[in-house]
């Protein structure tokens, strides 16, 4: 006899689903750790990748871009020689630093959980001086 589906019993969330419409925000490879990387202040686009050492340029730019046009990081253009510009957190991407620092904090207990993994216990060799 298969078993009957059980009625969830907790609130359905609003339409749209905010944890869904804020999980889109942080999509695509690397976005989260562009955000971080963000988190204390202006970077210009080498030193994202010298924060993020395996993304590929091409890539970080493309993070960039999407992250631009939700409004997570903006862009700002310097008057320097040479020219350059920087990124950094607009007031909504700044929103989103105790949600990435709460999941960091999670994925540190994880990862320590995963690496306390006790030692077998050996049985008794036979080759033992005893």
């Amino acid at each position: 006899m298969p078993l009957s589906l059980r009625n969830n019993q907790g609130v359905p969330p609003p339409e749209p689903c905010a944890l869904s419409e804020c999980l889109a925000f942080l999509a695509g490879a690397w976005a989260p750790n562009v955000i971080w990387s963000l988190r204390a202040g202006p970077r210009r686009f080498g030193e994202l990748r010298h924060d993020i050492p395996p993304i590929s340029a091409k890539v970080l730019t493309t993070r960039l871009r999407e992250l631009q046009e939700r409004g997570i990081v903006a862009r700002a253009e310097r008057d320097t020689s040479p020219p350059s510009v920087e990124y950094v957190l607009t007031e909504l991407g700044t929103e989103l630093i105790p949600a990435l620092q709460a999941i960091v904090e999670v994925g540190h207990r994880l990862k320590q959980q995963s690496t306390e993994v006790e030692e077998p216990v050996q049985p008794d060799s036979p080759f033992d001086d005893r």
